[in-house]
């Protein structure tokens, strides 16, 4: 009698179990349906036509076009262009055009150069010139050019460019660019002597003095370089 209490007490908690499982499976799936009733699945097939009831596509629908139709259209632009070729400027106005440019590059290198400049010396076909000269960044800068016109090559040490102001005092100076061997074949170099402002106080003019290295027979001499800051 004791075992079949047992065994209808286990069949009947088995059975309210399985009950409420159903119950909580009924009510989860009617929840999650009253949660998605409003939500519906994009159309995503590539073969599909978006009409509405009118027969026309609906806005934002794809229109798929054959490719066939996208070659021909291709070829036909190619077609086109080359028939109607961009136009030739006339040989007038390309005369004209490349004149101007031309003076606008010869305007552009054909700097106006300062009042008393150039200052230039020769000595055995040896030229030294001080083409230009103003004051930047503290220092006093004159632009200088050098061309051996002569039938040897010459050889120049930057110490031994001397610059000395009107009563012949000489002056701290430094050399950028100026060359050290000065081939004789006519070529130019440029170059620039800068002098700190501070040793120029009430100097009106400055001297520079050259000579090669070690023969010391090229002499090059300027005077009168204005100093203007």
């Amino acid at each position: 009698m004791r075992v079949n209490l047992t065994i209808v007490f286990t069949l009947t908690l088995l059975v309210l179990m399985v009950a409420a499982g159903s119950v909580s499976a009924m009510l989860g799936f009617k929840l999650g349906h009253e949660a998605l009733k409003d939500v519906t699945q994009p159309d995503v097939r590539t073969g599909h036509k978006f009409k509405g009831r009118n027969g026309t596509l609906e806005p934002g629908a794809v229109a798929t076009i054959p490719e066939a139709d996208i070659l021909a259209n291709v070829n036909k632009w190619i077609e086109s262009k080359g028939k109607h070729p961009k136009p030739e400027k006339p040989q007038q106005e390309k005369k004209q055009n490349k004149s101007a440019s031309d003076k606008k590059n010869q305007s552009a290198d054909a700097a106006p150069l300062q009042p008393g400049f150039p200052i230039a010396t020769q000595n055995q076909g040896v030229k030294l010139e001080v083409v230009s000269a103003h004051d930047s960044g503290g220092f006093f800068l004159m632009k200088v050019n050098f061309k051996n016109e002569g039938n040897r090559d010459v050889h120049f040490l930057p110490s031994f460019l001397a610059v000395t102001d009107e009563q012949g005092q000489e002056l701290s100076a430094t050399t950028n660019g100026m060359p050290e061997d000065l081939p004789a074949n006519g070529q130019s170099f440029s170059g620039t002597v800068s002098i700190p402002i501070n040793l120029l106080d009430n100097v009106k003019n400055v001297s520079m003095t050259l000579t090669d290295y070690p023969d010391q027979q090229v002499r090059l001499q300027l005077t009168g370089i204005p100093v203007k800051i």
